[in-house]
């Protein structure tokens, strides 16, 4: 295996990944002192009372809307309102409560304090430009659909103004605490460079303005239009969803009200990506001490023990059995491998939870509410 199989995207994060390359065996694993490290588990989430925004990220696949379900289960057994909110495109709340859930905070079944709901950007910020443009045709005679043409071709204006919207909205309903289903890594570290992207789209729109605005309000004055009103309309809905955004910022760190927990596998690829999360909330200033590691095999065992049960019982097994006990403990190997080097470079910062890898799915309340349990019951890695 390759020292360095990681594309040279940031050489800290390469650096860091390469300090948790050395291999951490499967008893140095079992040597692990719980003492030393924070507790395994969620409860610190579920204790600090003063938070409201939990967020849930990681790389696709990993488990995350599981776990925000999860933990907004466990959430509603303290707080009095909790919410969650899916940011993914590729909705899955409505598949693991099993109930359709829509645009507006639908009752989760089975409880009186939990709501979810789940939000289409594109769309949002579409029902947003027909408005807008409306507005201008009744106006204006089609100067702000031209501006906020202008305005939308900025990169990445679309989703902020439409997280902005969703914000504005949360804000307004009474609820103590919101979980995130975010998308995967990428579009969430987007969601969080939001206010440098709308601080960047103002001052070109104001920099367009005070270019052209001469120029466009000749043109529009010789049709007997006003277009100070317009321009002011418009700069006045950016400069609006600007404040939205730099308030939400602002609460976003504060490690008093928000949160980030990270969702990994024990694979190669999902460690790395969970380094580059941290790192990059780091760099955001967004707090982040929370990481579950899901499909996990047998966490409570390790795979010497595992090995020395096969090596007993290997002789008296028919052929095909020892084909599919090789192939789960080289699984359970590997798994435990990274587990280590997950310890091995959060342990001593992070609350770092295992979730078993279960026999069934993970789908509808009641089996939600089992699965949440793991997230608040620390499992003991050296039983």
């Amino acid at each position: 295996e390759s020292d360095n199989p990681l594309p040279q995207e940031n050489k800290q994060t390469n650096q860091s990944i390469k300090s948790i390359k050395h291999t951490m065996s499967a008893d140095e694993l079992a040597d692990i002192d719980d003492g030393d490290l924070p507790e395994p588990s969620l409860k610190n989430i579920i204790d600090q009372t003063t938070l409201q925004w939990v967020f849930v990220g990681g790389k696709g696949g990993v488990g995350k809307t599981t776990t925000s379900c999860c933990l907004g289960v466990q959430l509603a057994k303290s707080r009095k309102k909790v919410l969650i909110v899916s940011t993914d495109p590729a909705h899955n709340l409505s598949d693991a409560f099993c109930q359709k859930i829509g645009r507006e905070p639908t009752p989760i079944e089975g409880f009186d304090n939990l709501s979810a709901m789940e939000i289409d950007a594109n769309n949002d910020m579409e029902e947003m430009q027909r408005n807008m443009n409306e507005q201008g045709t009744e106006d204006d005679g089609g100067l702000s659909s031209m501006l906020s043409e202008l305005t939308n071709s900025i990169p990445g204006i679309d989703e902020a103004m439409s997280f902005s919207e969703l914000m504005k909205q949360v804000q307004g309903m009474d609820f103590d605490v919101v979980v995130f289903d975010t998308a995967p890594t990428g579009h969430t570290l987007r969601l969080l460079s939001f206010p440098t992207i709308l601080e960047k789209a103002l001052g070109k729109v104001m920099e367009l303005k005070d270019r052209f605005g001469g120029l466009i309000g000749q043109a529009t004055a010789m049709m007997g239009e006003n277009p100070g009103a317009t321009q002011d309309a418009i700069l006045g809905r950016l400069e609006e969803t600007r404040t939205v955004i730099n308030k939400v910022n602002d609460m976003f760190q504060d490690p008093a009200m928000t949160t980030f927990v990270c969702v990994c596998i024990p694979e190669f690829l999902s460690i790395y990506e969970t380094e580059r999360l941290v790192q990059e909330l780091s760099k955001f200033g967004i707090d982040s001490h929370n990481i579950v590691v899901n499909q996990v095999l047998f966490p409570e065992k390790d795979a010497e023990e595992l090995s020395e049960w096969y090596t007993k019982t290997k002789a008296s097994l028919p052929t095909e059995a020892q084909e599919i006990c090789a192939k789960m403990m080289a699984r359970k190997r590997m798994q435990d491998k990274y587990i280590g080097q997950c310890f091995d470079l959060y342990g001593e910062d992070f609350n770092v939870t295992l979730m078993p890898l279960l026999d069934h799915e993970v789908r509808g309340t009641e089996r939600l509410k089992d699965f949440s349990e793991f997230l608040t019951n620390p499992i003991d890695i050296e039983e």
